[in-house]
C-alpha cells in the first residue's frame, strides 16, 4: 500500500472526496446533524477545483438548486439527514420525472420529527424507496465503512449519470462520524461515468426520446439545445400530456430504464456463505458487527455466514435467493423497527425461516447481541 496516499478521514469527509473524484462540482445544502461535515468539507474543497458551494435557506431550496445545477450540466449533490430528506422529497420526485441526475447523501439519525439528532438509525431505508409520491423506481446505496463511503459515493454518481436519475447514499451516524485510514484513489483508478450528450443537431433534438437503453441524451442548458423541463407528465418533447399512450410511455420508461438493468446496479458482499446454514443479512454500520459475529460463530463450529447489502434499492432479489435460498434460517439486523426484513421475507417466500434483530434506541447493534440472537434461533 502506498503510504503517501493514506489519509485519516471521517466518513462524511470520505463522502465528499468520493463525490469530487466522480466529478461533483456543485453542492447546495443546509446544515443538519449528523451530516453537517459534508457541507463543511464541500465549502473548503469545491473552490479549489473550480466548483461552487452554496448554503441555502433550507432543504427545499437546496435540492431545487441542485436540480438547476444538474440541468445546467454540472454533477451536483446535497447532504442532509432525515428531517431535511423529508423536505427534499417533493423536489426529488420532480427530478425523477424530469430525469435529472443528482446525488443526495442522507446521514440517518433517529426519528420521526426532530428525533435523536446525534444518535444512529437506519429508519429512512424505506423512505429512500417510497418517500415521494407516484410511480418510479429508486436507486439507493449503503456503505458500511469509511472507505466504502468514498467508493460507494463514486458509484452513486456513476449510477445517477448512467440512468439519469436521483441516487441516495444511505449513510448512518456511526459511519459518518467514524474515522479511518483511507487510501485515496488516483486518477483513472475508478471508472467515471458521464451523462450522454446529444449528437443530433438542435433542430432535430428530441429531449426525452426512447433510446435502446431508455436513457435519453442530456444537453446542458446553454449548449444550443432548447427543451421544456416540467414535473408534469410529458411527451417525448417535454411538453405536458394527458394522452394515455404517452403517459404509459413516460412512466414505463422511468421504471424499465432501471429494472431492465438491475444486474448492473445491485451489489452485495458475501462472507462464509458457501456452506452456511444460517445467514446474517445487514447493511450500513450493522454489517461490521454482523461479520464479526459470523466469524466468532464459525470459530465455535457453527455454519454461519454474513451478507452485506451495498445496493438497497432496487433490492437484490436474485442474489439473495441464490445466496440464502438453501439456508435453514436468516437473521436480518437493522437499526429500526424492521424495514428490510420484510423484503427478505418477500424474496425468500417462506422457504427459509427469517428472524428480525432490531435496535432503535439510537445505539449500535453489537456482535454480542447478534451472537445472543444466533443462540436463540439455533
Amino acid at each position: 500500500m502506498d503510504n503517501c496516499r493514506l489519509r485519516l478521514l471521517q466518513g462524511n469527509a470520505a463522502c465528499v472526496y468520493g463525490a469530487l473524484y466522480a466529478g461533483m462540482r456543485f453542492f447546495a445544502g443546509y446544515p443538519i446533524t449528523p451530516s453537517t461535515e459534508i457541507a463543511e468539507v464541500c465549502a473548503r474543497e469545491l473552490p479549489r477545483v473550480g466548483g461552487r458551494f452554496i448554503q441555502m435557506e433550507d432543504e427545499i431550496g437546496s435540492i431545487a438548486a441542485v436540480i438547476g445545477a444538474s440541468v445546467s450540466g454540472l454533477k451536483a449533490m446535497s447532504g442532509t439527514s432525515g428531517p431535511g430528506y423529508s423536505l427534499m422529497l417533493e423536489n426529488i420526485g420532480y427530478a425523477y420525472m424530469t430525469e435529472t441526475p443528482l446525488v443526495v447523501a442522507n446521514v440517518q439519525r433517529g426519528g420521526p420529527s426532530t428525533g435523536l439528532p446525534t444518535k444512529v438509525s437506519q429508519s429512512d431505508t424505506m423512505q429512500a424507496r417510497w418517500g415521494t409520491h407516484g410511480d418510479y423506481t429508486a436507486i439507493a446505496v449503503a456503505p458500511s465503512t469509511v472507505t466504502d463511503t468514498l467508493t460507494e459515493t463514486i458509484r452513486a454518481f456513476n449510477l445517477s449519470e448512467r440512468f439519469r436519475t436521483p441516487v441516495t447514499v444511505l449513510l448512518d451516524e456511526v459511519i459518518a462520524h467514524s474515522r479511518a485510514m483511507v487510501r485515496m484513489p488516483v486518477e483513472g483508478e475508478y471508472e467515471i461515468v458521464n451523462r450522454v450528450k446529444p449528437t443530433a443537431p438542435p433542430r432535430e433534438f428530441v429531449p426525452f426520446e426512447i433510446t435502446p437503453n431508455l436513457v435519453s441524451p442530456m444537453p446542458a442548458y446553454g449548449e444550443g439545445y432548447r427543451y421544456n423541463v416540467t414535473g408534469l407528465t410529458h411527451d417525448l418533447h417535454g411538453f405536458p400530456t394527458n394522452r394515455a399512450d404517452e403517459i404509459f410511455v413516460k412512466l414505463d420508461k422511468l421504471k424499465n430504464k432501471i429494472e431492465n438493468y438491475v444486474d448492473e446496479i445491485t451489489k452485495l458482499r458475501a462472507e462464509m456463505m458457501d456452506d452456511a446454514e444460517v445467514a446474517i443479512i445487514s447493511y450500513g454500520s450493522v454489517s461490521r458487527a454482523a461479520l464479526q459475529a459470523a466469524s466468532i460463530a464459525r470459530q465455535a463450529g457453527f455454519k454461519v455466514g454474513a451478507v452485506q447489502l451495498y445496493t438497497i434499492w432496487p433490492f437484490p432479489d436474485k442474489e439473495i435467493r441464490e445466496l440464502c435460498g438453501e439456508c435453514r434460517k436468516v437473521i436480518v439486523g437493522e437499526l429500526n423497527m424492521g424495514q428490510i426484513v420484510h423484503e427478505i421475507e418477500r424474496v425468500l417466500g417462506g422457504g427459509v425461516e427469517v428472524h428480525s434483530l432490531q435496535r432503535y434506541d439510537g445505539e449500535i447493534l453489537t456482535p454480542a447481541q447478534m451472537l445472543a440472537k444466533l443462540e436463540e434461533v439455533l
